[in-house]
Formats: structure tokens, C-alpha cells, sequence
């Protein structure tokens, strides 16, 4: 018989009719289902995110440093006697670039390493190396011109730039703020962070309603803005069918009824509410699935949603749809035997009709030549 998709009883038996169908598990929707969800929303998976004080910036090949170099008193390595009048023991050295090496030359300490380091490391090595040789001395290394740790912000902003790293710390959201902000309105709009060759990417709504997300970036980040509109897919006995926007970061369940029309009274089963989805396999085994029967890094998974339970509504509030999520509503059983029985009546009109029709023939013959006929009455099979 025609229909939308798949029986509910097929899908529920979780066995396909095909031998080289694709698997899948079957989970119902419960609050324990919900918690496992909940906890599986797109983050960032990088070690900074969340944490409390940004990394200290370090030297590089390049960077400008300025060098200075403080005595205790006059008269020493840095400092002639006659310098007492001076205001401050000191001597400040012409600002130099980090070498290839790695390298600062500072006098009578010789080549200091620098590519690596922070200010406070390079700052004790100097006074190490001085310290047998200078009164007490000290020393305050700054970075004057930073040409390394740098963070790139493209795509989607307003302002494409490659800056500086902020010395008190800049987080994501920061970053996309100095490159113009985002073009778009954002309930669109994702986020992909590339540190150290590894990507990771979250919706431009998870950096602004879940701060944990919106970690410090580092040297050398990449942040890259793009927009792509979520979408979930609507089959079977709703209201509508077809693809449908987000048009927000993110939505239930029972929102993405609404946008699809709801079910259709006249045919959808409301105890038979499908929502396909791949899951990863730690997401899967949370939910209870049996995960050694698949061998693909995602699980297919199908989430039953039962309708007919007026305490589902408040759970399909909370289960956050996906984007490409299908969700698909099957007819009830009473539809698939009205069809049938529809079947039936028409393969008998079928037959009865032109028997029906021959019948007419013979009266109207009769009737125009005037004579008595008898009508035989074609009786339904």
C-alpha cells in the first residue's frame, strides 16, 4: 500500500527488512535519556577552555625587546661612580629583535635565550649570569613590539585582522569583538577554533549563553567565522514535510513540531515519533546501547518518542534537535486498514461497474424500442 515511510511496528522491531541495511539502535525517550543529552551539546575541546587567567605571553623570533639593567649602587659593572647623582642606578639597553636563534645579547651575560620564554625567565637568567660581576644587580626585560604571539580572527566579521595577544587575556569572544563582530544576527553563525592543528567547532550561540565555551585564546589561534544555517528534516504524518531553519542557535523538540505543523489528526500516530540521529559511540553507550554491534565511529540511532503520554511533552522541551536531524511521524494503524479496505471497495467497483453499465445498456435498449423487458439486477460479488 502507498504511504509516507516506514510502520511504526518496523521500526520499533528494530530489525531491517533488508539484509544490507544499516543497523541501528532503538532508545527511548526518557529523563535519563535527557540527562545523557544534555551533557553531549557542542563544546570547545581544547585544555584552556574555562580556565580562570590567561597563559603568559612568550618570547618569539622577531619580537622587540627592550632590556634594562638596575645596581645597587654606583660604581659597578653598569654604573661609573661619578653617576651618583643620576636619579636611579640603570642602565637601559637599544631595544633588539629576538634572533633567529632564539637569542637577546645582553653586555658581560653574553647570548640569553629568549625564543620560549616569558619575561620573568629571561629576567633571572640575566641576573644570574651578572650577578657575580655587577652590585646586586636586577634586571626588567619587556616586550616592546610583539611580531609572534599573535591571534588571526577571518570569515564571516566585520573587520578580518591578524592582532596581538592582549597581555591580560583575551577570550573568544573577545577576539571576534577587535575583528568587527559578526556579520550576521549569530543565531546562525558558528565558530571554528584552530590551535596546534587540531579544530574544533561550536555554535556562535554556545560562546555567548554557556561562558564555558568562551575560553581564553592563545598564541598564534586561529578563529574562523562562518554561517551555515541549521536545518532538521520533517517526514511522515505532520502537518508539513520538508526541511526546515533553526532560525535560532537552538531548538526543541517540540519547537521543531511546531515549525513542521504538528501531526496531522487525520492520519499521525502520536505514540510513533521518530528522531534519527548519529550519535558518538561514548554518547551511545551512555543511553544504553549496545555499542559492539556497530563499527562505525557514529551510532545510528532512532529516539521513540511517545506522544500519547501527556508528561512526553515536557521531556520533548527539553531534547534539543540537531542540525540534519530527521523527524519523522507514522501513520496509525487505523489509516493503513482504511487504506486497505479502500482497496478492497475499489477492486470491487472495479468489477461490479461494467456489469452495472451493461445492465443500463439493455434497459435503455429495451426502453427505446417499446417493448416489455425484463431488467436483470446485476448483483455485487
Amino acid at each position: 500500500m502507498p504511504v509516507s515511510g516506514p510502520s511504526s511496528r518496523d521500526i520499533k522491531s528494530g530489525n531491517p527488512k533488508d539484509a544490507d541495511s544499516l543497523p541501528y539502535a532503538l532508545v527511548k525517550l526518557t529523563p535519563e535519556a535527557i540527562g545523557v543529552l544534555s551533557q553531549a551539546t557542542p563544546r570547545l575541546m581544547f585544555g584552556n577552555t574555562g580556565r580562570h587567567a590567561p597563559r603568559e605571553i612568550k618570547f618569539g623570533i622577531g619580537d622587540v625587546v627592550s632590556v634594562t639593567i638596575f645596581e645597587a649602587a654606583a660604581g659597578g659593572l653598569f654604573i661609573p661612580r661619578e653617576a651618583g647623582v643620576r636619579p636611579g642606578n640603570f642602565i637601559t639597553l637599544p631595544n633588539q629583535s629576538v634572533d633567529t636563534a632564539g637569542n637577546i645579547t645582553v653586555p658581560f651575560a653574553g647570548a640569553v635565550l629568549a625564543k620560549g620564554r616569558t619575561p620573568g625567565e629571561v629576567q633571572q637568567t640575566i641576573v644570574d649570569r651578572l650577578k657575580n660581576r655587577a652590585i646586586e644587580p636586577q634586571a626588567v626585560v619587556a616586550l616592546v613590539d610583539q611580531r609572534t604571539s599573535l591571534v588571526s580572527v577571518l570569515g564571516e566579521v566585520n573587520n578580518p585582522s591578524r592582532f596581538p595577544l592582549n597581555a591580560a587575556g583575551d577570550r573568544i569572544l573577545d577576539a571576534i569583538t577587535r575583528a568587527g563582530g559578526p556579520k550576521g544576527q549569530g543565531f546562525d553563525t558558528w565558530v571554528m577554533l584552530e590551535r596546534g592543528g587540531q579544530r574544533t567547532t561550536v555554535p556562535f550561540g554556545a560562546l555567548v549563553y554557556e561562558p564555558n565555551n568562551n575560553g581564553y585564546v592563545d598564541a598564534n589561534d586561529t578563529i574562523y567565522v562562518y554561517r551555515e544555517p541549521q536545518t532538521f528534516v520533517a517526514f511522515g504524518a505532520s502537518g508539513q514535510q520538508g526541511q526546515f531553519n533553526f532560525e535560532a542557535w537552538r531548538i526543541s523538540l517540540a519547537e521543531a513540531l511546531a515549525k513542521a505543523g504538528g501531526l496531522n489528526d487525520s492520519f499521525a500516530d502520536p505514540a510513533s515519533v521518530f528522531v534519527y540521529r548519529g550519535e558518538s559511540r561514548d554518547v551511545a553507550e551512555k543511553l544504553g546501547v549496545d555499542v559492539t554491534k556497530f563499527e562505525t565511529p557514529l551510532i545510528p540511532v532512532v529516539y521513540v518518542v511517545n506522544l500519547r503520554d501527556p508528561a512526553t511533552y515536557f521531556l520533548a522541551t527539553k531534547m534539543q534537535i540537531r542540525n540534519k536531524d530527521v523527524l519523522y511521524a507514522s501513520n496509525a494503524t487505523a489509516v493503513e486498514t482504511a487504506k486497505i479496505l479502500q482497496f478492497i471497495r475499489l477492486v470491487n467497483a472495479t468489477v461490479n461497474d461494467p456489469i452495472v453499465t451493461a445492465t443500463n445498456a439493455y434497459t435503455l435498449r429495451g426502453a427505446i424500442r417499446g417493448s416489455s423487458t425484463t431488467t436483470a439486477t446485476a448483483t455485487t460479488p
